[in-house]
């Protein structure tokens, strides 16, 4: 019987739903309560720094992360993901604030989300793997350096009443401002910094961004410090959610919105789609883009009406929700109502918040987020590579986030092409026409005889073509496909003429997985480019996760060795 295609609308069916038909208990809930609660921990003080950081007040964070953090969870293709605001947007909605005012962000942000459900209708979702990595962490760094310098005022208690938005002119006018130091401020500030480091450090199961964050709080409130605090600059948080209202549209506004309201649902859509990612590597699930995308969507759409920012899935909650024992959507959906009921009967209390300690955590926020060791790593990359990384993180920093992304992905594609250029300069004398092949010769009859006389327990693939940032995705749905693991993997890439950095990214993240699972992984018949990039970022030197093989019968006699010294162990 044929097999039949699996029906387009069951693709955007929300996990939530899926969870709920495979059953739903009383211990499941336990499990997504406390995982709810330790988030909305988390959360809490993230929300309302993001919200202050991106020239918005705090209550517009805790507003974003109830309404879209409920409805990500709530129609999201991923079982694990947590909404909300994020570090990514805090440049584009600072710009679009300074620019167009509020009202034009609670705009951007709905067609933002329009675009988003599009783009998921549309099934965009695996577009988005062929972002390169360069361009991600090339604009995440920069962002990374725009927050961290947007908290200089607020660390040190710089008396300044504006801010200029540029990078040169805002450090220029932090040196004019330094006679302004505040001490006090400035110990609250390192105080609130090093018990984030040191909780991270010695007791990472306390929620340290909190911690620090009442600690400051409890100490402007009993020695009356002559600080900012969310009280004194914002006025207190509302302890209720506005009705919903539509913005003012006309087609002008829309017109000069598109850019950034483009920005924003780019972003979204490639923070969310990673989060999903990090929570299947952790958990061993398969996300669904396309419904993701039309959850952020919808998520987003709601914000705005109900006069939040734009949200995304997040990387770090994410991760926090997985570790302490989520088992689904529901979680998320209670980690939005644990916030949502902190500004119905605590609200009161955040007003003696001192800015200085909000400013501690996003500088944590901006290190995470810069990802020194990627960023180190890529830039051993070939010059192609480093050129992509600096220039989308310089034009990020020093002209605008979305200049950056377009340039960004439209030089990677010039690289590219550079590249397949070179590759089809070397293979310019290749037969046009194959020679007849003796049926009787063993693997005559092509691929399946890759696997004849192999060993049990070994898995063989063979790669053919560039594992470039558009294929490199590919590894990981082949390990997917396989179920139980193998012993020994061998790769054959005999046929894989290049290779740039997100494919020994998506190499590294394979063999990573493989050797988590205790599979021996080795390569066979590499070519020459792809041998001196991996040799070049760090891989030959390893020699413990991946072993080169010269030809097919190497890789074999290799596996045949390992498979013998795992024999005692049976």
């Amino acid at each position: 019987m044929p097999h039949r295609a699996t029906p387009a609308w069951r693709l955007y069916i929300p996990k939530l739903v899926t969870v709920l038909r495979e059953g739903y208990g009383v211990a499941h809930f336990r499990a997504d309560l406390i995982a709810g609660l330790t988030v909305a921990i988390v959360a809490l003080p993230l929300a309302m720094a993001l919200a202050i950081a991106s020239g918005a007040t705090p209550d517009k964070g805790l507003l974003t992360a109830v309404v879209a953090g409920f409805l990500i969870s709530a129609f999201g293709g991923s079982r694990f993901q947590i909404g909300g605001p994020t570090g990514a947007f805090v440049v584009v909605v600072f710009n679009v604030i300074a620019q167009y005012g509020y009202d034009g962000l609670v705009l951007a942000t709905l067609m933002a989300g329009l675009m988003l459900i599009a783009a998921g209708l549309f099934r965009f979702g695996t577009w988005i793997k062929y972002i390169p990595e360069p361009v991600v962490t090339g604009f995440t760094a920069g962002i990374a350096v725009i927050i961290f310098s947007s908290q200089i005022k607020d660390l040190f208690g710089l008396d300044m009443e504006t801010v200029p938005a540029e990078f040169f002119d805002k450090w220029a006018a932090f040196w004019e401002a330094r006679d302004t130091l505040s001490p006090v401020n400035l110990v609250i500030a390192l105080s609130a910094l090093a018990a984030i480091i040191l909780l991270r450090r010695y007791a990472p199961r306390f929620p340290a961004f909190l911690i620090a964050v009442a600690g400051a709080s409890l100490a402007v409130w009993l020695f009356n410090l002559p600080v900012d605090t969310i009280g004194t600059r914002f006025g207190g948080i509302p302890q209720s959610l506005p009705w919903p209202e539509m913005p003012r549209i006309d087609a002008a506004r829309i017109a000069e919105l598109i850019p950034s309201a483009f920005t924003i649902a780019f972003l979204a859509g490639v923070e969310s789609l990673l989060s999903a990612v990090v929570a299947d590597g952790m958990t061993g699930r398969r996300h669904r883009s396309n419904c993701e995308l039309v959850a952020q969507g919808i998520a987003n759409a709601a914000s705005a009406l109900f006069g939040g920012m734009p949200a995304t899935g997040a990387i770090a909650r994410t991760a926090t929700n997985v570790k302490t024992g989520a088992r689904s959507p529901v979680a998320g959906m209670l980690h939005a109502v644990f916030i949502l009921a902190f500004m119905v009967f605590l609200a009161p209390l955040a007003d003696a918040i001192p800015l200085a300690s909000l400013a501690a955590v996003l500088v944590i926020v901006a290190w995470n987020m810069s990802e020194i060791d990627k960023f180190r790593h890529l830039m051993t990359a070939p010059l192609g590579d480093r050129l992509i990384l600096l220039v989308t993180f310089g034009l990020t920093v020093m002209v605008d986030l979305t200049v950056a992304i377009e340039v960004g992905v439209v030089l990677a594609a010039i690289v590219f092409m550079h590249r397949m250029a070179e590759v089809a300069a070397v293979t310019l004398g290749v037969e046009w026409i194959d020679e007849d092949i003796d049926d009787f010769e063993p693997g005559a009859n092509g691929a399946p005889d890759q696997r004849i006389a192999l060993p049990k327990g070994v898995e063989v693939f063979k790669l053919r073509g560039p594992l470039f940032f558009g294929a490199a995705s590919r590894l990981g749905d082949m390990l997917d496909s396989i179920g139980r693991p193998p012993r020994v993997f061998i790769l054959r890439m005999g046929e894989v003429p290049l290779i740039d950095s997100t494919g020994v990214g998506a190499l590294e993240t394979f063999v990573r997985r493989c050797t988590d699972n205790g599979t021996l992984v080795i390569a066979s018949n590499i070519q020459k480019q792809p041998r001196a990039i991996l040799r070049q970022m760090g891989f030959e030197r390893d020699g413990q996760r991946l072993l080169f093989a010269d030809s097919m019968q190497h890789a074999k006699q290799i596996a045949q060795d390992h498979l013998q010294a795992l024999a005692p162990e049976r």
